[in-house]
């Protein structure tokens, strides 16, 4: 599985609420939650995140467990999110909901052209290939499905 796109470069600890803030999640409408991305971060963020490829600092997605911050990137068009590391239940959230997550310290530049293969292991920043933490078989195939839902879905 493969993903790219330019660099949108955030810190370390970054917790779910700096990811989408409680106060938006009165409403399940996932637009709303889009629309708001970071914006306690950056209130510039949300908009430059179609088609891009988060590139975060240590400890990605602390904080609380809630599901609504990765399903929020997802529905603001973000391809993947490349950190050195990740809070356990954010990684997972992010598998379950479809959004690949790389396992991989890189430099990170604002629009620098980031490039992923989940199934070889690397990323590559501007044409530098760097390696990344393997997921397992079923993680990319739950990835590839789009998600837990749809993955079990196709195993009926």
């Amino acid at each position: 599985m493969q993903g790219a796109g330019p660099a949108v470069c955030i810190g370390d600890d970054i917790d779910t609420d700096l990811v989408i803030a409680g106060r938006y999640l009165r409403t399940k409408d996932r637009s709303v939650w889009a629309e708001h991305v970071f914006e306690d971060l950056d209130p510039t963020l949300a908009g430059r995140l179609r088609g891009a490829v988060v590139v975060a600092g240590r400890n990605m997605g602390c904080g609380s467990s809630r599901e609504q911050a990765v399903v929020a990137l997802r529905e603001a068009g973000v391809v993947g999110v490349v950190a050195p590391s990740f809070a356990r239940i954010f990684f997972r959230n992010a598998v379950n909901v479809g959004l690949p997550v790389i396992e991989a310290a890189i430099p990170c530049t604002d629009g620098s052209r980031v490039a992923f293969d989940l199934d070889a292991g690397w990323v590559e920043v501007d044409g530098e290939r760097y390696p990344a933490r393997p997921l397992s078989e079923k993680m990319v195939a739950i990835l590839r499905a789009g998600g837990l839902v749809p993955y079990w879905r196709s195993c009926r």
